[in-house]
């Protein structure tokens, strides 16, 4: 019985300790994002990272953070994966008009690319726009329509 109440104190020690440390930073110092709030990791990549005044953000797609599910219909699936992506990016200090390159990943670019193209006017209104690579892809993961990635620009505060 000793052993048993030793040992769920030493994994109990373990997990608090693991929850409070916060993520690794390279020998570099890139930090790896994943802000409370955002979707959870599916593998092995982080949802972005810090090298110095750039934040990196992973293609997004369109998941409810709360649920873990794809959000239902194309436009507002679309939306979620830029929100994701904006959520990453504002957690690092920076906002969508801080971004300096977007590609965009879609399975059918004569059906997607207009709702993309919707999406950002209303994100970004009248502009101006970031550079953005848009390209059709095969298949993405879950059967997905779109995967949303950008890089921001955020310097960091002194």
């Amino acid at each position: 019985m000793k052993i048993l109440i030793s040992a769920a104190v030493g994994l109990a020690f373990f997990c608090l300790n693991a929850v409070a440390q916060p993520l690794p930073i390279s020998p570099n110092g890139v930090k790896t994002l994943a802000p409370p709030g955002a979707i959870k990791s599916t593998g092995t990549w982080n949802l972005g990272t810090r090298a110095g005044d750039f934040v990196f953000v992973a293609g997004m797609r369109g998941i409810d953070p709360k649920t873990n599910a794809l959000v239902a219909g194309d436009e507002a699936r679309i939306m979620q994966a830029f929100m994701n992506m904006k959520f990453i990016a504002e957690s690092e200090g920076a906002s969508l008009k801080d971004s300096v390159r977007l590609v965009v990943y879609v399975t059918d670019m004569y059906r997607f690319r207009p709702l993309v193209n919707k999406v950002q006017e209303q994100l970004w209104g009248a502009g101006p726009y970031p550079p953005r690579t848009i390209i059709e892809v095969d298949r993405l993961n879950q059967d997905d329509i779109v995967e949303v990635e950008g890089t921001f620009f955020a310097p960091v505060k002194k």
